[in-house]
């Protein structure tokens, strides 16, 4: 089954610092094989900080926070098998390492240096669900890690 986008957070102001009101994110470092996914997690990362819309998305030059990342680790491995021991399901994983520093203030706000999340999909049509591809299972681990930067990001406040 190809696991959900991840759960929705929500903030309050209140937690947010008040002389923090923007955010540069800059391009994620790839330090994996896989193609343009630098691209993708720092797009995802950004637009969950647009949709929570507590933090203003500007370029470092103009921010009060930045927030770094690294992506670290990127596999796509079979997870099951059918009855007749062909691969079925597989499972993407992606470990990024993240850094949220206070620019006002100099300090960081959190290090996480191995935030890891996966998401599983069938190959095949099974009960239940329909046959997907790697790239379903990219997507949906990579909404996972936005979910989980933007969480991180406010609760440490």
């Amino acid at each position: 089954m190809l696991a959900g986008a991840g759960c929705a957070y929500t903030t309050s102001t209140a937690s947010i610092p008040p002389h923090l009101k923007t955010l540069a994110v800059p391009q994620f470092e790839n330090a994996t094989t896989e193609y343009n996914l630098e691209h993708e997690i720092t797009d995802a990362v950004i637009d969950r900080f647009v949709k929570d819309n507590h933090l203003k998305i500007v370029s470092e030059r103009d921010a009060n926070a930045v927030l770094r990342g690294r992506i670290t680790t990127y596999k796509n491995s079979v997870f099951g098998f059918s009855a007749v021991q062909r691969a079925q399901e597989y499972r993407v994983t992606i470990g990024v390492s993240v850094v949220l520093k206070d620019l006002v203030k100099n300090r960081e706000i959190f290090n996480e240096p191995d935030l890891v999340k996966f998401s599983n999909y069938y190959v095949t049509n099974v009960p239940g669900d329909s046959a997907r591809t790697e790239i379903d299972g990219r997507r949906a681990a990579i909404a996972k890690i936005a979910d989980e930067i933007l969480s991180r990001s406010v609760e440490s406040w």
